[in-house]
C-alpha cells in the first residue's frame, strides 16, 4: 500500500511511502488520500499528521504515462474531480492537521502540505508549484490556498516561474510555520501534537472553520459566526470543564461535547 496509517496516541500519522518515486501520487492515489481524510474525521484521533517516507514529501502527480489507465478530456475531468475531492476533504477537516515536509514538496504535493492547518519543514525541505514547467496549470487548490498564505503577487511569482524554494526562503515569507532540523523531528512534532490535542475539539471545530471563511467575510459577518459559534461552545460540557480546569489550576479534560 503506498499510504500508510499510523496511530500514535491521539495522533494519526498518514505516510506517503512510494520511495522509488519521491512520493508521488498514483493515479488511484487521490481516492485513497479523500478516504483516509474522512477515516481519520470519523476516527477518535485527535490530530493528523500527513508526511512522506524515504526523505521526501511528495512529488506530485505520477505523470509517468505508463501509470496511466486512460486518457482523453473525459477521463483527465474525472481524475481531476478526484483531485478535488481529496483537497476539499482535507480542508473539510474539524479536526488540526500537520503537514511535515522533509525534502521535496512539488506540484500538487506542496498544495497538499497548503491545505494542512500547519505546515512544519525540515532544513532538507524544498517547495515547487512545478506545474508550469511540465505544461500544467496549478491544481489540488493551491491557486486557492497560495494567495492566502503569501500574498497574490508572491503567489504569481512562484506559480508563473515553477522554481524551487528552500525551507528557509519557505519560512522567510510565511509558506511554513518553521524550519527544524531533521534530527529533532520526534521531539517537536510530539510537542506540537500534544498541544494540538490537548485543546477543545468543539472549539477547534469552529475556530478553523470560521477562520477559513475569514476573507470571504466581512466584519459584521465574521461576528455572526462567532457568535453563532459561541453560543453553542458556552452550552458544551467542554467549556464547563475549561473553566473548571482554570478555576483548579489543572490541565483541562476536554471530550468534544
Amino acid at each position: 500500500m503506498w499510504l500508510r496509517s499510523e496511530d500514535r496516541g491521539p495522533t494519526r500519522w498518514l505516510i506517503l511511502d512510494r520511495v522509488e518515486r519521491k512520493n508521488a501520487v498514483p493515479p488511484q492515489g487521490w481516492s485513497d488520500l479523500r478516504d483516509a481524510f474522512s477515516e481519520f474525521e470519523s476516527s477518535e484521533q485527535r490530530v493528523l499528521v500527513l508526511t512522506g517516507a524515504g526523505g521526501a514529501f511528495c512529488s506530485g502527480a505520477d505523470l509517468d504515462p505508463a501509470a496511466r489507465t486512460e486518457s482523453g478530456v473525459v477521463a483527465n475531468r474525472r481524475r481531476m474531480q478526484r483531485v478535488g475531492e481529496a483537497a476539499m476533504a482535507l480542508h473539510r477537516l474539524s479536526k488540526p492537521s500537520v503537514a511535515l515536509v522533509d525534502g521535496i514538496a512539488a506540484g500538487a504535493g506542496m498544495n497538499l502540505a497548503l491545505g494542512c492547518d500547519l505546515v512544519v519543514a525540515t532544513t532538507r525541505a524544498r517547495f515547487s508549484e512545478i506545474f508550469v514547467q511540465r505544461g500544467l496549470t496549478v491544481d489540488f487548490g493551491g491557486t486557492w490556498l497560495l494567495p492566502r498564505i503569501v500574498g497574490l503577487q508572491r503567489a504569481k511569482e512562484l506559480s508563473l516561474t515553477g522554481r524551487i524554494i528552500d525551507a528557509d526562503e519557505a519560512l522567510a515569507i510565511g509558506l511554513v510555520l518553521e524550519v527544524i532540523e531533521a534530527s529533532a523531528i520526534d521531539q517537536r512534532m510530539e510537542e506540537l501534537t500534544s498541544s494540538l490535542a490537548a485543546g477543545a475539539p468543539v472549539a477547534q471545530m469552529f475556530t478553523k472553520q470560521n477562520l477559513n471563511h475569514s476573507l470571504q467575510f466581512d466584519l459584521a459577518q465574521a461576528l455572526a459566526a462567532e457568535g453563532q459559534a459561541q453560543s453553542i461552545c458556552l452550552e458544551s460540557d467542554d467549556a464547563i470543564e475549561g473553566v473548571n480546569a482554570f478555576l483548579e489550576k489543572r490541565p483541562a479534560r476536554f471530550r468534544g461535547r
